[in-house]
């Protein structure tokens, strides 16, 4: 029981984490229609500052903040290769995550003096400074900081992107990825909203990294590979198994989706998956995601189409 409470514990914790990356992923891929594959550089990259900071003493919450504008700022060059020199999204995306390889390389090495991993263990982080320091060490016999923290992270996160989007400004990036012209019309330009979007969503990439090497203690260059898998997984398992769910925002389905996989991953690896067969399990649950979806639309128009010829006739 204790240890069946323990993968329970360990799966929000992470799940939480990854739901930060997820509500990056949503907006690039669902909000904006745009297949940016720089996620895969982005959370590495802010994994790989919030490391080097945190052992030059910068405070810990200071390097969340850092690591966020410093994946917006990626995500702002790959709008501006796609608007101003009309590059193919896929092909942005693919550019800057091969650039941000070697801008991580030169940061760590930079950083610790020729060394390709940064570790931070005994040095403060957001699971030890305040408030979390504030949260008893363990609570029923079970050591909680670091679930309370990343939920209050992602909570903070899903309602401060819940608020953007009510704003005029977010629901002009909304318009954009689902109908451009309506934005030219309005005097509005829809290369700007997408720059926009795409610096929200990798600043949410570059958010994730930098929890995900605190709660680690540490940051090197493999946490990047797979990750705008895990994004689109969770955005894809969310929207899809929640779809019908009126009352639930998609950015809480998006949250639910990131709780879900990681499950997904957590129940394969205690039933004894070796540890090296699971990008090929995120694999495999990627694909019956995207399989999914498209069987769920299918039938939703089939449904849809079926009802018109009744009305018709």
């Amino acid at each position: 029981m204790t240890e069946l409470l323990n993968i329970l514990k360990v799966t929000l914790e992470e799940g939480f984490m990854y739901a930060l990356l997820a509500l990056g992923v949503y907006i690039t891929y669902s909000i904006l229609d745009f297949p940016d594959l720089s996620v895969d550089g982005t959370v590495p990259f802010g994994a790989v500052i919030t490391g080097v900071l945190i052992t030059m003493g910068v405070n810990p919450w200071l390097c969340v903040l850092i690591s966020f504008l410093a994946g917006a700022l990626a995500g702002s060059v790959t709008g501006l290769l796609h608007v101003k020199l009309k590059i193919r999204p896929l092909l942005c995306g693919i550019l800057v995550m091969t650039a941000l390889l070697s801008i991580n390389l030169v940061i760590l090495m930079a950083g610790t003096g020729g060394k390709t991993i940064v570790s931070f263990f005994n040095l403060p982080t957001i699971f030890s400074d305040l408030p979390a320091s504030l949260i008893p060490q363990k609570i029923l016999g079970f050591q909680l900081t670091a679930l309370f923290v990343t939920l209050l992270l992602a909570l903070i996160s899903k309602l401060g992107l819940d608020a953007y989007l009510s704003t005029k400004s977010g629901l002009l990036l909304r318009a954009t990825g689902s109908n451009q012209q309506y934005v030219t019309m309005l005097a509005r330009d829809p290369g700007r909203m997408k720059v926009l979007g795409l610096a929200i969503g990798n600043g949410f990439a570059g958010l994730a990294g930098s929890v995900i090497a605190q709660q680690k203690g540490s940051a090197d260059l493999s946490m990047g590979p797979g990750m705008v898998v895990i994004g689109l997984a969770s955005v894809i398992i969310g929207l899809s198994l929640f779809k019908k769910v009126r009352f639930l925002k998609a950015t809480t389905k998006v949250l639910f989706g990131a709780l879900l996989y990681k499950a997904c991953l957590s129940a394969a690896l205690a039933l004894g998956l070796p540890t090296q067969y699971l990008k090929l399990l995120m694999a495999v649950i990627f694909t019956i995601a995207l399989v999914s979806s498209n069987i769920l639309k299918k039938g939703a128009r089939r449904a849809a189409l079926t009802e018109g010829s009744i009305a018709d006739a």
